[in-house]
């Protein structure tokens, strides 16, 4: 992996969840940043939509929910310096109360997050550089945890505690995680925006970011490679309120 002033220039990088929302800023930052792009999503629509965006990218389509097709993406895919995973099953209701917790789908939800993610870094890891990364995406509820987010909580602890542990195991791949509050993808930009206004009223920076200032984070954690196994906010200083 080459290390040209901390750029992305001459490196392979894929993001697994690179169709829309955060993984696109992400794939579209590392592209202006000279990197070979591969976006990958299990919908293929999405996919060439987002390489004719990009306009210098390939795409491929992976399922996180299939260990097979899995290790069949990373068996094709080739050497490669860096992974990012953005993804998520947005389809499954991940809010609620304990008591009307439908625990069939409580471990449906951990499906793509936990264990398609740690699929993804089992069979990843066999091709990536030597001085390469892997960075996870969680969120900012497993340290701020509300009235109906257990599972949504549990998620994002679980990331952040996978990327820790990874980040042993796999060294010298560095591996960290993105802790997101709220951004405006294309599907927070579908909830109201006075709930959106007051969810981000109490912060320092009392906005929500856009998916480009979070994906900064993500280049960040590729570019430096003295950091591995941390937990970076993108959050407008949540942690602090």
């Amino acid at each position: 992996m080459s290390d040209k002033g901390m750029s992305l220039s001459g490196n392979r990088v894929v993001v697994i969840g690179g169709a829309t929302g955060v993984g696109f800023a992400v794939a579209d930052l590392a592209r202006a940043q000279g990197a070979e792009v591969v976006v990958a999503s299990r919908n293929e629509a999405k996919i060439h939509a987002a390489v004719e965006r990009l306009g210098s990218a390939t795409g491929r389509t992976v399922d996180l929910r299939d260990e097979a097709q899995v290790a069949d993406f990373f068996g094709a895919l080739g050497s490669y310096d860096h992974l990012v995973i953005t993804a998520g099953d947005w389809d499954l209701p991940m809010f609620g109360t304990l008591s009307d917790l439908d625990l069939g789908q409580a471990r449906e939800l951990l499906t793509v997050r936990f264990w398609g993610v740690l699929a993804a870094a089992k069979y990843g890891a066999k091709s990536i550089a030597a001085g390469g990364s892997i960075t996870l995406t969680g969120g900012m509820l497993a340290h701020r945890p509300g009235k109906g987010t257990v599972m949504a909580t549990t998620m994002a602890g679980a990331i952040e505690f996978l990327a820790r542990g990874l980040a042993m195991d796999l060294a010298p791949v560095r591996v960290n995680a993105v802790c997101l509050g709220l951004i405006l993808t294309e599907i927070i930009k579908q909830r109201p925006e006075a709930a959106l206004r007051a969810m981000v009223a109490p912060l320092p920076v009392p906005r929500a970011a856009s998916p480009t200032e979070a994906a900064k984070a993500y280049v960040y954690l590729m570019t430096n490679a003295y950091v591995t196994g941390q937990i970076l906010p993108v959050d407008g200083g949540g942690m602090l309120v």
